[in-house]
């Protein structure tokens, strides 16, 4: 993942720092991400991508941060992918720019240590269902929906849809989704496994919380190293995959936690974990 500084790098000096696009809660050990852009469904323009790539770089190294839950504001919209008003009066120059940032950004989720949730409010369609395909987990409320409808807008999926949906649902069921450029609710969502929980009305965030909870519950080292082995080892040959899995195994093997979990287990209570 790169630096902040690389970040920033990225995009043009024109594009101003706009802190109120992406807010930061810290709840505990997890920390809540939301894109507040009501008016415009959460879309994404040049300066939100700007402020949300800056918030994943300084949290990245943040390891007492056990999970990221990453949501809209309001009712309505998760995300409804790129700004398509800014992007309709965009320098030429800008666009390829503008795609690189946006795929970027889902590469900086994909790429971070802890665990990301992507807690699913409302429409997610576009570049809305590319941000929460880079998360590890996705819980989503009954009413949402979502889609990768670039064809109809005479483009395709840029900021990883093509390669991550079907590694996770499957080639055939992605093509179906991608060249119709359909929209699913979350009962079929649930069905073909693009979501792992569905929630019900008024319930999104407190199941969130409970999923969040129960990873933080966990030795955060085991939980980054397993992590890693499941993501690193994807594309590998099994057996360079379990070579991958003995070194994030060795990566528990000398801490504290590990310990703490042995005896926890012999006084029959429950491990404190502090992530050492």
């Amino acid at each position: 993942m790169p630096t902040l500084e690389a970040v920033l790098s990225d995009f043009p000096s024109s594009v101003p720092d706009q802190p109120e696009l992406v807010t930061m809660e810290r709840d505990g050990d997890l920390v809540w991400l939301t894109i507040s852009r009501v008016d415009v469904m959460n879309c994404l323009s040049f300066p939100t991508l700007k402020r949300f790539r800056t918030l994943l770089a300084e949290l990245r190294d943040d390891l007492s941060i056990r999970a990221i839950l990453i949501t809209g504001a309001g009712e309505k919209a998760f995300c409804a992918g790129a700004d398509l008003k800014e992007r309709r009066t965009m320098d030429p120059e800008l666009v390829p720019v503008f795609v690189m940032n946006i795929r970027g950004l889902m590469d900086d989720v994909e790429a971070m240590p802890q665990p990301t949730i992507a807690v699913i409010n409302g429409f997610a369609f576009g570049g809305g269902t590319e941000l929460m395909l880079a998360c590890d987990l996705r819980i989503a409320t009954e009413s949402a929906r979502f889609g990768l409808t670039e064809v109809s807008l005479a483009i395709i999926p840029g900021a990883g849809g093509t390669q991550r949906l079907p590694r996770l649902i499957g080639k055939s069921r992605a093509k179906d989704l991608i060249l119709t450029g359909r929209r699913l609710d979350a009962v079929e969502a649930g069905s073909m496994g693009l979501v792992n929980r569905v929630a019900e009305e008024g319930a999104l965030r407190e199941d969130a919380l409970v999923l969040a909870g129960s990873i933080a519950a966990n030795g955060p080292v085991a939980v980054r190293a397993a992590k890693a082995a499941i993501d690193g080892g994807l594309e590998l040959s099994q057996k360079l995959g379990l070579e991958l899995e003995a070194q994030c195994y060795s990566l528990t093997l000398p801490t504290l936690d590990r310990l703490e979990a042995l005896a926890a287990f012999g006084e029959k209570r429950k491990p404190v974990f502090r992530g050492a």
